[in-house]
């Protein structure tokens, strides 16, 4: 299980270096930040179970966000510039 947490590292990371070079540098940060976290979670040798449960109120804190800024955050209409 450690393994595919450092996946979700790797793949946030590569996220992180595309959204440097796109200009978008506070989400390449918040990105930078979820692969620190992943990577550091795969070294401490959890159970299965520690690790489902982590992944799991990982997707809640992020569908909650995701929700929040989807609703009261973002224009209407889709356009922000």
């Amino acid at each position: 299980m450690e393994r595919m947490y450092r996946v979700l590292g790797f793949w946030t990371g590569i996220f992180s270096v595309m959204f440097f070079v796109g200009d978008m540098n506070v989400l390449a940060l918040l990105f930078f930040a979820q692969t620190g976290f992943f990577v550091l979670l795969s070294y401490l040798k959890l159970s299965e179970r520690m690790y489902i449960y982590i992944f799991g109120a990982y997707l809640t804190i992020f569908f909650v966000g995701f929700s929040y800024w989807t609703t009261f955050m973002m224009p209407l209409g889709g356009t922000g510039h």
